[in-house]
C-alpha cells in the first residue's frame, strides 16, 4: 500500500497556526514522525488564500531538512503547481488534476517528462458525478489525456472520491464499482483515497474507516491518503495485504510488527 501523509495539512488547525507563525519546528516534527511510522510520500499542503507558493516552499523546505521521503504537492490550482513542484529536491506527486477547466492540460506536459507522479480526481465541470457510470466517463477522458501526453498509467493515482457514507443509500457499492472497473482495465495504475472522507459526521469514525479500508483494498485501492500514525489502520492495511495475497509469507506484516510500526505501542 502507498500510504500519502495526511498530517502536513493547513486545514488541520494545529498546522494551520504553525503556518501563520512560522513554527518550523512544529512542521519538521509531523515530517519526522510520519516518516518513522512508515509514510511513502509525505503531503504537503497550506490551505491559504494569500501567499500560497511561498507559504509551500517554506513548508516543502522545513520537510526536506529533515525527511528524505518524496512530498506529494498539494493544491487546488494548477498554476501554484506549475509553480511550485520544480523547487522540490526530487521526484513526487502533483495532488492533484481532474477533468475540471484546464487543469489537466497544464499538468500533464509539464510532468510528462519526468518522473513526477499525479493525483487525478474522477470530476469535472458539472461537480462529483453521482453515478459510476459517470465518473467512469470522467476517467476515460483522463486517460485520454494521459495517453496524449504520454503519462503512463503506473504514474497516475486515480482518486474516485470518496464521500460520507452517511449521506449513501447503498454503502460503498458505487465506489467499489468504479474501484474494480479501473483496476481491471488498467492492471499498472494506482487507486488512491482520502480514507477519513467515508466517516465524516458518524460516531466512532475509526471504526468505519478501518472497515472501509479492507474492502476498498479488496476492490483494488492501492494507495491512501492517510495518518500513517494510526497503528490500527496501518495494521489493517498490512494484515489485509497480507490476506489479499499480496504478501509472500506474511513477510511485511511480521517486520512491520517487529518493527514496531503496528501492534501494541513499544516503550
Amino acid at each position: 500500500m502507498i500510504i500519502i501523509g495526511e498530517k502536513i495539512n493547513g486545514s488541520i488547525p494545529p498546522v494551520a497556526k504553525a503556518i501563520a507563525e512560522r513554527d518550523a519546528e512544529f512542521i519538521k516534527q509531523r515530517a519526522i514522525m510520519q516518516d518513522e511510522a512508515g509514510a511513502t510520500y509525505l503531503d504537503c499542503c497550506a490551505s491559504v488564500e494569500k501567499d500560497e507558493v511561498e507559504t509551500l516552499k517554506w513548508m516543502i523546505d522545513c520537510i526536506q531538512e529533515v525527511s528524505d521521503l518524496p512530498i506529494a504537492v498539494d493544491s487546488p490550482s494548477a498554476d501554484v503547481l506549475l509553480e511550485v513542484f520544480p523547487y522540490v529536491k526530487r521526484p513526487g506527486i502533483i495532488n492533484s488534476v481532474s477533468m475540471e477547466g484546464d487543469k489537466v492540460d497544464k499538468i500533464f506536459p509539464a510532468i510528462a517528462n519526468t518522473k513526477w507522479e499525479v493525483i487525478a480526481l474522477l470530476s469535472d465541470d458539472t461537480g462529483i458525478p453521482k453515478s459510476a457510470a459517470d465518473r467512469l466517463k470522467v476517467f476515460d477522458k483522463l486517460m485520454a489525456k494521459a495517453k496524449e501526453y504520454g503519462i503512463a498509467p503506473n504514474r497516475i493515482h486515480i482518486d474516485p472520491l470518496i464521500e460520507m457514507l452517511c449521506t449513501s443509500e447503498d454503502g460503498i457499492a458505487m465506489i467499489e464499482e468504479v474501484i474494480t472497473t479501473i483496476r481491471e482495465q488498467y492492471p499498472s495504475i494506482h487507486i488512491t483515497a482520502a480514507i477519513s472522507n467515508i466517516s465524516f459526521n458518524l460516531p466512532v469514525r475509526k471504526l468505519v474507516n478501518l472497515g472501509f479500508t479492507v474492502l476498498a483494498m479488496k476492490a483494488g485501492l492501492d494507495s491512501g491518503i492517510l495518518d500513517p500514525t494510526n497503528r490500527d489502520l496501518l495494521g489493517v492495511i498490512y494484515a489485509t495485504e497480507a490476506l489479499l495475497g499480496l504478501d509472500d509469507y506474511c513477510m511485511e506484516y511480521i517486520s512491520a510488527y517487529r518493527d514496531g510500526l503496528i501492534g501494541p505501542k513499544k516503550d
